[in-house]
């Protein structure tokens, strides 16, 4: 009898354990930070409460860190209010920042803003571009130690005219937001995708691969897209930066200004790389470290991959002789498909 009282509980047990809820795949999309997201995922929960709860973590992000959001944290502090309290996401992304600052020699520096408005890549559209000099007068606005923070006094500007743009650092962050988020309900297998930029956990469960991601080519229209390299991820995130879709031309001239702007000179003028990806353990850092460089150049580049010899990097250059290169720190050659 007591036999057949542990056998009918085992099979209780079982019954139990196995009407759990199903992990399947959901799949969302939707707008996020100026372009739009694609989430896979293994989950019990249903995809609608998953959208609603990744939507509000959007909000969220956009309203402390977005220059386009005129009433957001850090538009406020970039019109001199000495009264805003910065949140925890405005902290993380300036403290982040800090960090890939001083790592990238200065080549990446939020501080850029007030360059980057007045060659009309910000939220207001500028039809002429202006003058070398004018360009040289806003360089004094330039530089992270221009800005501080904390507990007592908040976010103070040395100089009035620091305008902060987290665009470069700001997608990436909002992704690792999202993950984390993920993460916090128990989900061990996704891939979220913002306009480009990854951060992958797992693997791929319904086909029981990792997830397969391709970078795009440069040497494409700029109404053309093409990939240029397709791998494996798992575990880590990839940003990707480029001046090849973003640039304006002077119609006078004829003179090329490219989004990335360099924080030393105070100039956006393009270099020999063409596009830069990196991979990171956040998207974050992927994000500022493919931007810096971008603006540092080839040589510059170099120097950061031998002072850093455990950052992931492929980007594509152009030669003495205007030919397309590519260039892939050694881990990553294997694993091109």
């Amino acid at each position: 009898m007591a036999i057949i009282r542990f056998f009918v509980c085992l099979v209780v047990l079982l019954t139990v354990i196995g009407c759990g809820p199903k992990e399947e795949l959901r799949v969302l999309y939707g707008n996020a930070f100026g372009t739009t997201y694609a989430i896979k995922c293994y989950s019990s929960l249903e995809a609608p409460s998953l959208q609603r709860e990744v939507d509000s973590l959007v909000q969220g992000v956009n309203a402390s860190i977005s220059t386009y959001d005129p009433q957001s944290i850090i538009s406020q502090i970039n019109r001199g209010d000495s009264t805003v309290v910065a949140d925890h996401y405005f902290k993380e992304v300036l403290y982040l920042s800090r960090e890939v600052n001083r790592a990238t020699f200065g080549f990446f520096d939020p501080t850029v803003g007030s360059i980057g408005n007045a060659l009309g890549f910000g939220p207001k559209r500028i039809m002429s571009i202006p003058e070398d000099r004018v360009l040289d007068s806003l360089c004094q606005f330039v530089g992270l130690e221009l800005v501080s923070i904390s507990e007592q006094t908040g976010v103070i500007k040395i100089e009035p005219g620091v305008y902060l743009d987290f665009n470069a650092i700001g997608k990436g962050y909002g992704i690792d937001v999202i993950g984390r988020h993920l993460e916090q309900l128990g989900i061990k297998d996704y891939i979220v995708e913002v306009g480009g930029e990854i951060r992958a956990l797992g693997q791929n469960k319904g086909k029981k691969k990792p997830w397969i991601i391709g970078i795009e080519s440069p040497e494409v229209q700029q109404d053309g897209r093409s990939i240029d390299k397709v791998l494996a991820i798992e575990n880590q995130s990839l940003a990707s930066s480029g001046n090849y879709r973003k640039f304006r031309v002077d119609s006078i001239t004829g003179r090329k200004f490219v989004h990335t702007i360099n924080p030393l000179t105070c100039r956006a003028e393009e270099n020999s790389i063409t596009s830069a990806s990196v991979w990171a353990s956040t998207c974050a850092q992927a994000d500022a470290y493919a931007t810096a460089i971008m603006a540092m150049g080839l040589e510059r580049a170099k120097d950061l991959i031998d002072a850093q010899p455990d950052l992931t990097v492929y980007f594509t250059y152009h030669d003495v002789n205007h030919q397309p290169q590519w260039f892939a720190t050694p881990d990553l050659l294997m694993r091109f498909q």
